[in-house]
């Protein structure tokens, strides 16, 4: 399709641009319609903002942002900048948040009108009229915050209303973690089933649920008791895909003590004595550790469930996620250091671990007074 005229851009001030473009003829008045947008950023921002406009009306998808309502731009915003910029299993929760809890409620709202004061109103509205936890409200808040961000950036608002308000409180909750007699009551409960290899390499590594499940045998270095985690696992309403890590830190090398070796080394053995008994053959470097008897990915979802109905045979209300707290808690009370901690489990940095378990590190104050002693005033 021929692309109408290329439109103008316009310096406002510094960082301001006006993108003023074309939106054909009117059929009612026959007369050209221009509207004009503001994109705050660089000249390269506002040229990359102009081209999406353009291509907008081309495709006849154009919301004027001057008249959009709220539900108008959210809509645009999960087609426009989350289907592209977040994981499909994040773009699906941020689009029941604001299908569900967002648009219902201030959907009709023109968006240019939208004050802190709405966000507020909303927050209150679905706790006491929908009955959400504060978690989740939390959780509205933060998508709220970044697609509202993305107006303010775009011109389409002067600024973010989600920045004035604050969500409500969430109250801290005990972290599950499973006692060791548990642990032995697990692991004799699952012995010989398919949960079993995966369970002892979840203690013993500290792995998320993905995380195992994209386990490669090429990741696995038996010999120098490592594993790398290279990638994760993913169930989305389309089917199941592997991505990387969130962050640089994701990406790790975890050292497996020698009880993970064994199993591994077990586990190893089974399947392939299981592959080789179905016709198989013996599993090549980039198979799954913990695939399905076809060599097939399992399902996280159906794991999960496979999980629970253990858990409720021995009357556990953990997840499947305790066993990385577990793991977790052991490093914290054998006395190691928060920075090989938080490297060892995947966190983007040290805070994201004491924010998690900083409550589990013993206080040493009384220690750190005794070096203080030794260091200055020459005591010992």
């Amino acid at each position: 399709m021929a692309r109408r005229e290329e439109g103008h851009i316009r310096q406002r001030s510094q960082g301001s641009y006006e993108l003023r473009y074309s939106l054909g003829v009117d059929p009612e008045t026959g007369k050209r319609r221009t509207v004009t947008a503001t994109v705050r950023g660089s000249i390269s921002d506002a040229k990359k903002e102009l081209r999406r406009l353009l291509h907008s009306v081309d495709q006849g998808a154009h919301v004027d942002p001057n008249r959009a309502t709220v539900g108008e731009f959210l809509e645009r915003w999960l087609a426009d900048w989350a289907a592209v910029n977040v994981s499909p299993k994040t773009g699906e929760r941020y689009g029941e948040l604001i299908r569900k809890h967002t648009i219902p409620f201030i959907g009709n709202l023109p968006v240019q009108k939208l004050r802190p004061v709405h966000l507020s109103s909303l927050y209150a509205k679905l706790q006491r009229e929908s009955g959400l936890a504060a978690r989740t409200v939390g959780h509205v808040h933060r998508v709220c915050h970044r697609a509202f961000g993305h107006a303010r950036q775009w011109g389409v608002l002067p600024s973010n209303p989600a920045e004035q308000v604050k969500p409500p409180k969430v109250e801290s909750t005990e972290i599950e973690i499973l006692k060791p007699d548990q642990v032995q009551n697990v692991l004799e409960a699952v012995r010989g089933r398919f949960l079993y290899p995966i369970i002892t390499t979840a203690l013993a590594t500290g792995m998320r649920r993905g995380e195992l499940l994209a386990l490669r045998w090429q990741d696995v270095d038996m010999e120098r008791a490592i594993v790398r985690v290279e990638r994760s696992l993913e169930q989305t309403r389309n089917g199941l895909r592997f991505k990387s890590p969130k962050t640089k830190h994701g990406r790790r090398t975890i050292t497996l003590p020698s009880f993970a070796i064994t199993e591994l080394r077990a586990h190893w053995k089974a399947q392939q004595e299981q592959r080789l008994a179905l016709g198989l053959g013996k599993a090549a470097p980039e198979c799954l550790v913990f695939a399905r008897f076809d060599g097939e990915p399992r399902h996280p979802d159906s794991f999960s469930r496979e999980w629970s109905e253990v858990a409720r045979g021995l009357e556990l209300k953990h997840t499947f996620h305790s066993l990385r707290h577990s793991h977790a808690s052991q490093l914290i009370a054998s006395g190691l250091d928060v920075l090989t901690i938080s490297r060892r489990l995947g966190h983007s940095g040290p805070a994201i671990t004491l924010g998690v378990y900083g409550h589990m590190f013993s206080n040493t104050d009384d220690q750190a007074a005794r070096a203080l002693d030794v260091a200055f005033s020459g005591r010992t």
